[in-house]
């Protein structure tokens, strides 16, 4: 399993058009193959901060992720929107997940 933190930071101004394209990636990521889970939080702190916790059944599901037509489409909206670029870290569990 591969483990995928995604912070995003929104322009100013651009919180709320930001958080709108992320709501669209859910449903669609949470439907591909290998997507064990997709889920976006918000910083209670920073408003203008995202982050994704995704798991993976395999490094090949993730990159056909990063292949997607959704997730094109939201890397050609990325510039006008974002602050910097998206923040990519990838884990790996090691602990026995308790579902296993």
């Amino acid at each position: 399993m591969l483990t995928v933190i995604a912070k995003v930071r929104a322009r100013p101004g651009c919180e709320s058009e930001v958080e709108a394209e992320l709501r669209k990636l859910v449903d669609a990521t949470r439907q591909e193959d290998g997507c064990l889970n997709y889920d976006l939080h918000r910083s209670q702190t920073e408003p203008a901060v995202f982050l994704f916790y995704e798991n993976w059944t395999t490094r090949a599901a993730l990159d056909a992720h990063a292949a997607s037509p959704h997730m094109k489409a939201w890397g050609a909206k990325q510039p006008g929107l974002l602050a910097h670029g998206v923040e990519i870290s990838l884990y790996e569990m090691i602990s026995a997940a308790p579902w296993l």
